[in-house]
């Protein structure tokens, strides 16, 4: 009776196979693997159409005029069209790596290849709004934030009117949304938080000698100014 029962199986599971096989269209050229598809990607020329595939994300927060970031506080998220590439490249270097602890953008940085990562930062550096800023700033100080700017010698590394630093790697500051400048004054001195902070040992070093509201007083100066940056609005966000 086992035998039988056994036999039976057997026929039934081969009855099953040979149909599937005649429903089985005939074989394809093989798909390629999601390896040799990402390679075919980075070895394409960026066109206009695929360079803003690569940013969609990018645009879906940094593209929405007045979008705000909920973590790790509420502000504006930067604007970052008409920032220099090599500073964009080196943010999202920064968030790949670690060094800038922001479990959003640490999961979007680490999704992009070094070439995604090269055509997103040319894009966003050729934003440029035209702007042809006066060597000081729009605005002066008063008498506090002299004191702090001169104490955190940021003309020194930003420009003289902070919107053109020495190295195309630093970030231009004026103009900038200054709640968001504040939280990332913050975040240089933030220590052992896995989800907040920025290793930086020279800008650590400068934010740790001021309070929380010596910070706000010149991020709200930095904002003020007139700047360079913008927002590209992706078109149906226009």
């Amino acid at each position: 009776m086992n035998k039988l029962l056994t036999t039976l199986f057997a026929l039934s599971v081969a009855c099953a196979t040979a149909l599937a096989q005649a429903q089985t269209p005939a074989p394809t050229a093989p798909a390629a693997t999601p390896e040799a598809a990402a390679a075919a990607s980075r070895q394409a020329p960026a066109g206009a159409k695929s360079i803003e595939a690569k940013a969609a994300m990018c645009i879906g927060c940094h593209g929405i005029p007045g979008y705000q970031a909920s973590f790790p506080e509420v502000h504006k998220v930067p604007m970052i069209s008409g920032q220099s590439a090599k500073y964009i490249a080196a943010a999202l270097t920064a968030y790949k790596n670690g060094d800038r602890k922001h479990p959003t953008m640490r999961s979007i940085a680490e999704g992009l290849s070094e070439q995604d990562v090269t055509d997103i930062a040319n894009w966003y550096g050729s934003h440029a709004n035209g702007k042809q800023l006066a060597d000081k700033p729009s605005r002066e100080p008063n008498a506090q934030v002299t004191a702090l700017l001169n104490k955190a010698a940021c003309a020194s590394c930003h420009g003289a009117n902070f919107s053109k630093p020495i190295d195309p790697s630093y970030p231009k500051l004026s103009g900038q949304h200054a709640d968001y400048l504040f939280v990332a004054l913050k975040a240089y001195k933030s220590e052992n938080n896995p989800a907040v902070g920025r290793n930086n040992g020279v800008m650590g070093a400068i934010a740790k000698q001021f309070s929380n509201a010596e910070l706000k007083a010149l991020s709200n100066y930095m904002g003020s100014l007139e700047g360079e940056l913008s927002i590209k609005p992706e078109p149906r966000f226009r």
